[in-house]
């Protein structure tokens, strides 16, 4: 053991490692539910979609753990499976196995960016402020979908968007359990996501809301419903590049950045530089391709893992310990399924998580226009046009324009331009 993960190197004991794996597993394990529900609603089954969830993230946490040794946990991303659901199958009209297909082509692309030093390239590309500017858009297209599942927030012919009723039984069970979520994070509760949905759960049985299936426990089943589903064929017949390129793009600097954080956090980064990163990647390559085969959208490294080098975490045991407890997890789906099927005790989770993700907005300069204000159309139009991959090609548009208007043409990096002319070609010619 202490040969394969290097527990003494790193000043760590196996009790510590288990330990930083539970807690992991507590911060993260909301995914099991919050996944197969929003995915559900793009038309897929919500069994076949679980058990895919729960198999492409162990099957990434440990490579993660097993072959680049980091407590970093993989797993179906937030914002990734929002745009598939909700922007390529529910605003394009796209099929779920057509969007599956484009996973699996960004998957395989990852894996082979992964294999060269064209990902560090293509990670330069990208200035920083717009990557942070995504992961904010993304994270407040998340809170809208969460207030619009709740009711919170609805339609209206006047303005387009109102607040919703707060009476209704289903809206005020939502505030209700984004309160307790928020009193529970406040006090430091390990694990608050999960723990306030299971209290929301409870409240919702009491109250006569959730009504609790025959058996909690049972084998797994329905994976044939969604495994090896994708066409990829059809992606390529009806021009979904611009899908592949946002699956590939975000996956890749999101991924990069979190495991960057992580290995900060736990002191592995050597002369400010990630040691394995290229099995790290595969890993959540491996992961997003095998996803895609068996019936989920993209993994991405889980900032979630922080938690868990919190309380000790240093080496991949961490990583493995989740893994097997997020296995356990499949034999568990007529609870999940429940808890999933009522979005007063999902929509919490969404609308905090994407506030936790608005966060990285103050490490962008406001004072600078040509940073600031591509970034501002980046967060603000993708909830408003409901589509990640729009607010990020808007972005990245108006960006060099920007530049090359101040006379800093020289400042953005040429394979920048070349994303620019992409965006600009699918959204005047493609988009509709």
């Amino acid at each position: 053991m202490d040969k394969l993960f290097k527990l003494k190197e790193r000043g760590t004991t196996v009790g510590t490692e288990v330990i930083a794996g539970i807690t992991t597993f507590l911060t993260m394990v909301y995914i099991v539910i919050v996944n197969p529900g929003i995915l559900s609603e793009a038309g897929m089954d919500f069994h076949g979609v679980f058990i895919a969830t729960v198999l492409a993230s162990v099957t990434a946490t440990l490579i993660m753990g097993l072959f680049s040794n980091y407590p970093i946990v993989l797993a179906p991303g937030m914002g990734l499976n929002a745009y598939f659901a909700y922007t390529v199958v529910g605003g394009s009209g796209f099929s779920w196995q057509v969007a599956l297909g484009a996973v699996f082509i960004g998957g395989v692309l990852f894996v082979l960016l992964s294999l060269t030093p064209f990902r560090y390239m293509l990670l330069d590309a990208i200035p920083t402020s717009l990557k942070h500017a995504i992961t904010a858009g993304i994270g407040l297209f998340i809170t809208f979908i969460g207030l619009q599942n709740a009711k919170i927030i609805v339609d209206s012919p006047a303005t387009l968007l109102t607040l919703g009723d707060l009476t209704e039984p289903m809206t005020l069970l939502t505030v209700v359990g984004l309160i307790v979520s928020l009193i529970l994070m406040a006090y430091g509760v390990k694990g608050f996501l999960f723990v306030g949905m299971l209290i929301t759960g409870i409240i919702a049985y009491f109250s006569g809301q959730l009504h609790m299936p025959d058996s909690v426990v049972a084998m797994p089943s329905g994976l044939n419903a969604t495994a090896f589903q994708l066409d990829i064929g059809s992606v390529f017949t009806q021009g979904l590049y611009s899908v592949i390129f946002t699956f590939l793009l975000i996956t890749l600097f999101d991924t990069t950045g979190t495991m960057l954080g992580v290995a900060e956090q736990t002191g592995l980064l050597k002369d400010n530089k990630f040691p394995r990163s290229q099995g790290a990647l595969l890993a959540d390559a491996v992961g997003t391709s095998v996803g895609a085969l068996l019936g989920t959208s993209p993994t991405s490294a889980y900032i979630e893992s922080s938690a868990g080098v919190a309380v000790g975490g240093r080496t991949g045991l961490t990583a493995v310990v989740v893994s097997v407890l997020l296995a356990a997890t499949l034999f568990f789906s007529p609870i999940i399924s429940v808890l999933a099927s009522i979005p007063a005790i999902t929509a919490p989770a969404l609308i905090i998580v994407g506030f936790l993700m608005l966060n990285v907005l103050r490490k962008i300069d406001w004072s600078d226009l040509e940073e600031a204000f591509p970034a501002f159309l980046i967060v603000v139009l993708m909830p408003l046009t409901y589509s990640i991959a729009t607010g990020i090609g808007i972005g990245f548009i108006v960006y060099p324009l920007l530049k090359l208007v101040r006379g800093k043409a020289r400042d953005v990096h040429p394979i920048f331009y070349l994303f620019a002319v992409l965006f600009f070609i699918q959204i005047i010619f493609f988009s509709h």
